[in-house]
Formats: structure tokens, sequence, C-alpha cells
């Protein structure tokens, strides 16, 4: 049981909690979760350790850790398994007026070195607060560790009055992105409904409501107005795949 790896310490409830939850994750197959819950676990009772100085509580700890660094691990490898068959399948749920979701809270962890290119597929990228949206969306991108060169964008026109906005804004972002040695590469469709976002290196994430998931700030002086973390969001579902060839939208 989690509760007797260190005994009644005040200093090990964090990680006897974070560990609880990660082997009733685990017995509840959501392994992705699981394996966080493992890893956070693992730092907390190494922390435990350092401040221990009992031997036989060191060698109980020592023990414990061994054990849920080998689970850890196996999650890791049937993940890596399921990533390479294509099989990989997470989910998350946004509640209506959640906060914490910035694009960077969502994305940074499928976003590493090898990423070089991006397909997005959203209808909705036509208004003043939407083509901010693909604008904080592109900024996430050319940041470190992404060394990405091509963005594509698949989205529809505006056929109203907001059409030459839409063109000119997203006109300015291309010529940004150019700025910063990223080619952004722009089409149009009236028949797209999906939301979809592709990376090279295999990852794909399917959003309800597109990138358009924020609700509006209070004001232009409110909290989340500029963070996007402590933005309120609209209630939607994110899909999270893994596929071994990803291919063009």
């Amino acid at each position: 049981m989690a509760q007797s790896l260190v005994g009644q310490d005040s200093g090990s409830t964090a990680a006897v909690t974070v560990i609880k939850r990660a082997l009733e994750l685990e017995s509840e197959s959501r392994y992705p979760q699981a394996l966080v819950c493992y890893q956070e676990g693992i730092d907390l009772l190494l922390q435990v350790l350092k401040g221990t100085k009992d031997v036989t509580k060191k060698c109980n700890l020592r023990k414990r850790i061994s054990e849920y660094m080998d689970r850890a691990e196996n999650i890791k490898k049937y993940l890596d398994q399921e990533k390479e068959a294509g099989k990989y399948h997470k989910q998350i749920k946004i509640e209506e007026n959640a906060t914490g979701f910035s694009y960077e809270s969502l994305f940074q962890e499928y976003l590493n070195e090898t990423v070089t290119e991006v397909w997005i597929e959203d209808p909705y990228i036509r208004h003043t607060h939407q083509l901010y949206n693909f604008l904080r969306f592109c900024e996430m991108l050319v940041k470190r560790p992404c060394k990405i060169k091509t963005i594509h964008l698949l989205t529809s026109l505006d056929e109203g009055s907001g059409k030459e906005q839409q063109s000119s804004g997203l006109e300015e972002i291309r010529e940004s992105l150019r700025n910063h040695g990223v080619q952004l590469e722009l089409e149009y469709s009236s028949l797209i409904h999906d939301r979809e976002i592709r990376f090279n290196n295999g990852w794909m994430i399917k959003i309800g409501r597109g990138l358009d998931y924020f609700k509006k700030p209070q004001s232009r002086f409110s909290l989340g107005y500029c963070d996007f973390d402590l933005r309120p969001c609209h209630e939607t579902t994110v899909d999270i795949f893994h596929n071994k060839h990803t291919k063009k939208i």
C-alpha cells in the first residue's frame, strides 16, 4: 500500500497522495495520467529520502522508489509501443470556465526539436479574436525547442464584411512569420468542418472548438487578457493521438 511507504511523517503526505493516485490511475488503465503521477511522486519521494536519517526508513524508501520507477518505466514502454502502432489516444475534457489551458499548457508536451512542419485545419480563423488566437499559436510554435519551417493553414473564407480583415490579418501574420524564417501556406475551403492540428513528429490534436475555446475577457485590463492560462474557457474536449506516419491535411 502507498500509505506504508514512508510512515506517517508529515513531509511524506504529498508523496503518498500522488503515488496513491498513480496506482489508482494505473488500475483504471489510464496510463498517460498514471505516468505523470508516478514521475511526480518519485520526485517527491527522492526529496523525502534526502531528508531522512533513519537507516531503516532510507532502505524502505529506496525499495519503494525502485518499485515505482519500474512501474513508470513499464508504462512508458507500453505507451511508446502504442504510439509506434498508431493506437495512442489521450482525452482531455475542459470544463466550462476552467483555467490553465493555454496553448502552451496543452501542446508543449508534444513539441520538440523534431517539429519542423505543422498542419492546421480550422474553419473559423476569421474574426479579430480568432486571428489573435492563431497568432498566439504561431508564437508558441516559433519558440524553442521547435525548429518550425512551414505552417499550413486550411480555413474557410469569410464571405461577409470581415473578408478584408481576415485577408489582411493573415497576410500580416504571414509576413511576420517570414521574418522569423517560417513559411505560412494558406488554403481556403468552404467545405471543411473538422478541427485538427498535426505535427510532423506524429502527434495529432483534435479540439472540439478548434483554437477558439477561450472566453472573451471581462476587460482589456482583466487577468487572462494577456496570459491565456488565466483566461476562462468554453467547455470542449481535446483528443490527442499519435500516428507513426503523419499525413498532410
